[in-house]
C-alpha cells in the first residue's frame, strides 16, 4: 500500500488500483498550504467523524471527484443536505467489501458533531484488509480496552494512531495501544496542527523505540509504502 500524508489525520491510501482518502482536512491547515487539493482525485473517501479538522474539504472533494463517501448514517444525511449523494452509510461493527478491500467500522472513544453542530453519530475508526495486509486507522480516540480485542482478531501490518494528546491519545497511551493490538509499526497522526497538540518529534520516536516500536512521522505531502 502506498500512503501519502496531507497533515492532521488526512491520508491517501493507494491499493488494488484504487485511491482512498481519509478525513480530508487540508485547505485550512497552515502546515499543508503547499498541497494542491484540486490535484487529489480519490475513488473513495472515508470519514471517521464529523469534526471540522476531519471534514473541512469533504464536500468540495466529494462534489468535484464523485468519490464514494463511506461514513456514519448521520454524516450521510448531512452530506445529502449538501448535495453529496454518492454515500455509503455504515455503523459500528459492520463490514463491507469494496474495490480496495474489506472495511470494518469500529468504535473510537471520542465525541462527534458536524461543523454546523448537529449530531454526527458515533466516532469511528476503520480496519482495512487488503489481499496481504491489514491496517488499523484508529481515528480520534482515547486508549480503550476494545484494542485488546482487535489485537486478538487481526494481525496488523501497521496502525495509524493519534499521538498529539489533549483531544486524543498521547504518546504514552499510544504505546500501550500498540501493545494492545500487537503491532510494532505505528504511523502518527493528529499532532502539531494546533498549539494544543504540538509534540517533540524526536522525543516521540525515542519513546516508541524504547518500547520496541517503530513510529513513522511522515512529512506533509510525502509518501511511504507499507
Amino acid at each position: 500500500m502506498r500512503i501519502t500524508y496531507y497533515g492532521q489525520s488526512c491520508f491517501l491510501f493507494e491499493t488494488a488500483g484504487k485511491k482512498v482518502l481519509v478525513d480530508p482536512f487540508i485547505t485550512p491547515n497552515e502546515l499543508a498550504k503547499h498541497i494542491d487539493v484540486n490535484a487529489i482525485h480519490p475513488d473513495f473517501i472515508l470519514v471517521s467523524h464529523g469534526h471540522a479538522d476531519h471534514t473541512a474539504d469533504l464536500v468540495d472533494i466529494a462534489t468535484r471527484t464523485g468519490a464514494l463517501v463511506i461514513c456514519s448514517y448521520e454524516i450521510m444525511v448531512w452530506l445529502n443536505g449538501k448535495g453529496v449523494t454518492n454515500v455509503h452509510p455504515m455503523n459500528l461493527g459492520g463490514q463491507r467489501t469494496f474495490d480496495f478491500g474489506k472495511l470494518k467500522m469500529v468504535f473510537a472513544a471520542h465525541s462527534n458533531s458536524l461543523p454546523d453542530g448537529t449530531y454526527g453519530g458515533t466516532a469511528a475508526g476503520f480496519i482495512i484488509e487488503t489481499e496481504d495486509k491489514v491496517f488499523y486507522y484508529a481515528g480520534d480516540t482515547a486508549l480503550m480496552q476494545e484494542m485488546k480485542l482487535f489485537g486478538d482478531m487481526y494481525r496488523f501490518t501497521a496502525a495509524f494512531f493519534p499521538i498529539g494528546d489533549n483531544f486524543t491519545m498521547g504518546l504514552e497511551d499510544a504505546i500501550i495501544a500498540s501493545k494492545f493490538i500487537k503491532c510494532d509499526t505505528i504511523v502518527g497522526m493528529h499532532y502539531d496542527t494546533f498549539g494544543y497538540i504540538k509534540i517533540d518529534k524526536e522525543e516521540a520516536r525515542t519513546k516508541f523505540a524504547n518500547a520496541g516500536l517503530q513510529l513513522k512521522l511522515i512529512d506533509i505531502g510525502a509518501e511511504i509504502s507499507l
